[in-house]
């Protein structure tokens, strides 16, 4: 169970540290973290050149690590261009701004759609779906863009996401590391998960409230962009009439409810329902843009996938240092740097889950305080799923060590990594809702923080109960 950590470990620890502290006091991460790499790889390698070509070879990985969220977010964005340029976006959100009058009701509304969403698609490919269609309704309702993010993210990448009730990705994996049934992790997940999201979501909600009250949380909070007409829809409605208005805004619907039918039928999960979804925007932008520009629409169409990447990679560019940092605690290590990790390591922050784990008493008050952090910690590379295998395994050894509630304390790791690391906290994971949204990613992790942070602590001491 031992694990040796070497001065890699401190400095990535050390750094990670300065990383939240900076966050804290709202200053730039980039520097940091690019000074956290530089000494990651000087240590590990004792060569000046190659430390200093590992920062440009650790942009590159995180880029391609990102690039089809980056593609997907920059389609997604053209399209909503001249769904706004055209006013087709009027007419599809008719419907719901009559449902949806208050920031109370989008709020909630647009939180369970995405939930409903995710559990059967995961969350990255129903922001796509539903960003578009309800972000202006509740703008114009008087929910912010922050708030409405933040609805994306807590239903989406932390409730279903965490859970995993349809596709069962992630109970498989924590499953099989702790041995025991899929089945048994997902049937001690639901009480947890459920006290998971309804505090995370009611106490978010609250806070939402207040600060809308006293004035802290306004229209423009968190907007990336200078101005907030980007996110209005425009007052150009003359490139197509009102009866083509309306036959887009009800095929456009069709199209997208297809390709849900499609990654239900296929199986389609993860990327490929991305893909699915980014490739019916291009078919989308290309017939508006064809049918409003006529003889000019394939210059057009050009121009709209310009401004779509553009903003794509404006909103990326902050995110991309602080996830090449991070990458290096997980398989991006050999990528980047090299061979330089102990035989037996894991990756450094498996490696930082292991030492926690072996070095505390075996309560199952600790095991629960234990399991929660070790999740959390396996959450911070920014996927959520790359150390749930690792809370599976402690889990087992914990459970042994008690004598009961291997099922709980394995989901509640698997909890824990995937709100932190599945896209809430971390601020490249959760780039899909702030990207939708047009709002900076860093203000949204540290508005979901305290829900999240809330929400984790009164989870474990649930589970305390259980086990």
């Amino acid at each position: 169970m031992g694990i040796e950590l070497t001065a890699l470990h401190w400095i990535y620890v050390l750094f990670i540290v300065f990383i939240i502290g900076f966050m804290v006091m709202r200053r730039d991460t980039t520097f940091i973290c690019i000074v956290g790499i530089f000494l990651l790889a000087i240590t590990a390698t004792g060569s000046l050149s190659t430390s200093i070509s590992s920062i440009f070879n650790s942009f590159i990985f995180a880029i391609t690590e990102l690039l089809p969220t980056i593609v997907v977010i920059s389609i997604i964005v053209a399209m909503s261009k001249i769904l706004t340029k055209t006013g087709i976006n009027d007419v599809m959100i008719s419907p719901f701004s009559k449902l949806i009058r208050s920031p109370s009701l989008a709020y909630w509304t647009i939180g369970i759609v995405m939930m409903l969403i995710s559990f059967f698609f995961w969350p990255s490919p129903a922001v796509a779906l539903i960003g578009a269609v309800l972000l202006p309704v509740a703008l114009r309702v008087g929910l912010p863009g922050i708030a409405v993010a933040m609805a994306m993210n807590l239903f989406g990448h932390g409730i279903a996401l965490s859970g995993d009730y349809i596709i069962q990705a992630a109970p498989k994996l924590t499953a099989d590391a702790a041995g025991i049934p899929v089945q048994d992790v997902m049937h001690a997940s639901i009480p947890l998960v459920i006290v998971m999201g309804l505090v995370t979501t009611i106490s978010a909600f609250y806070f939402i409230k207040r600060d809308m009250k006293r004035g802290t949380l306004t229209y423009s909070t968190g907007i990336k962009s200078s101005s907030t007409s980007e996110l209005l829809p425009s007052v150009n409605q003359l490139l197509l009439s009102r009866t083509q208005k309306k036959l887009f805004a009800i095929l456009i619907p069709i199209l997208f409810i297809l390709d849900v039918v499609a990654m239900f039928l296929l199986d389609l999960q993860g990327g490929d329902a991305t893909a699915l979804v980014g490739g019916t925007s291009i078919i989308i932008l290309l017939l508006i843009t064809l049918v409003s520009y006529k003889n000019k629409g394939l210059e057009k169409t050009t121009s709209y996938l310009i401004e779509g990447f553009q903003f794509g990679f404006k909103v990326f560019g902050p995110v991309i240092p602080i996830a090449a940092f991070f990458y290096l605690g997980d398989s991006g290590f050999n990528t980047i740097i090299g061979d330089f990790l102990p035989k037996e390591s894991h990756g450094i922050v498996n490696d930082l889950g292991v030492a926690i784990a072996s070095t505390v008493p075996l309560t199952k008050e600790i095991g629960a305080v234990t399991l929660t952090a070790v999740g959390v910690i396996t959450g911070l590379d920014g996927s959520g799923f790359s150390g749930i295998s690792l809370a599976g395994s402690i889990a087992g050894l914990f459970a042994h060590a008690i004598g009961s509630g291997i099922s709980t304390l394995t989901a509640l790791g698997q909890i824990a990594a995937i709100w932190v690391g599945g896209g809430t906290l971390v601020p490249w994971a959760l780039i899909p809702a702030a990207a939708i949204c047009n709002v900076d990613p860093f203000e949204l992790a540290r508005r979901n923080l305290l829900p999240v942070c809330i929400g984790l602590a009164v989870t474990t001491i649930f589970a305390m109960f259980l086990i």
